[in-house]
């Protein structure tokens, strides 16, 4: 771990200005998978999105799209490389999508570019050596708010375009997914002008939804464990599959930064969710 430390530091001091992101792609090998970045799937200049295609791809050739975080008002799909990375050196295909940040729209904007997202994945995956059959849901934080409310009884994926028959199962990373009252006024303006029921992916738990892997730290103290726990019993109790991993001593951050080789050991976030994907 000391090991560790010092590298991040030595990192530090070589790459002033650079974001933690950037720190763990800096260590990225650029073997094993090959970037098609800048892919359009809407006109807005955020409604982009890169592949990440292995060199050995998973027999079953699935896909998975994810989305960041960021308190839908912030990030990049640039600074996700040791995601990519991580998933094409497992075999799969990974879609890492740009979205629509609020004010510029509010929510649910970043939701229907969520859609938008998977409906290009489905009409065109194929192409890239995707099966547009076996496609995979993931986010982190405020991505994984995206990817449930997809994944649940909402109209949004189908409004898209989108076959809910292809999705075979999604991800969630430390996500806010029933976090009413709102009580941050950064958070209430994304959702501002909107019923705040229809916000919460709780609250679309139906019959007929794709299984669910819920990772969380107990201590993130972004969002709390508490969201993963109630969705993960919702999901159940409503006849779906659904598993909650939570990690001890693990905070909001590490849950998804432990994707990089540099920081593995802090958290088996990454491997429990290649375990998922090959189990489905």
């Amino acid at each position: 771990m000391n090991g560790r430390r010092a590298i991040v530091g030595l990192l530090a001091a070589l790459l002033p200005g650079c974001s933690p992101a950037g720190l763990l792609n800096a260590t990225v090998s650029s073997t094993g998978f090959r970037k098609a970045a800048d892919i359009a799937y809407g006109d807005d200049p955020r409604q982009r999105l890169d592949l990440y295609l292995p060199d050995s791809p998973d027999p079953e050739r699935r896909v998975l799209v994810f989305f960041y975080g960021g308190a839908w008002t912030s990030g990049c799909k640039e600074e996700y490389l040791f995601v990519g990375q991580a998933l094409a050196a497992a075999g799969f295909l990974a879609v890492i999508a740009d979205y629509r940040l609020s004010p510029n729209p509010r929510f649910p904007g970043f939701v229907e570019d969520g859609a938008r997202a998977m409906r290009w994945v489905q009409d065109t995956i194929a192409g890239h050596g995707g099966d547009a059959a076996r496609l995979f849901l993931a986010g982190h934080s405020a991505g994984a708010h995206i990817a449930l409310m997809l994944a649940a009884g909402t109209p949004y994926l189908r409004a898209g375009g989108f076959d809910r028959t292809r999705l075979r199962g999604v991800i969630g990373i430390s996500g806010p997914y029933d976090f009413l009252p709102i009580r941050s006024p950064e958070v209430r303006d994304v959702f501002a002008g909107s019923d705040p029921a229809s916000t919460q992916p709780i609250n679309f738990v139906t019959s007929g939804l794709p299984p669910a892997l819920l990772l969380h730290g107990d201590a993130d103290d972004t969002v709390f464990l508490r969201n993963s726990q109630r969705l993960g019993a919702a999901w159940q109790a409503a006849g779906n599959a659904a598993e909650v991993k939570v990690y001890r001593g693990v905070g909001h951050i590490s849950t998804i930064a432990a994707f990089s080789g540099l920081l593995r050991e802090r958290a088996p976030s990454l491997a429990d969710t290649v375990a998922f994907l090959r189990a489905h």
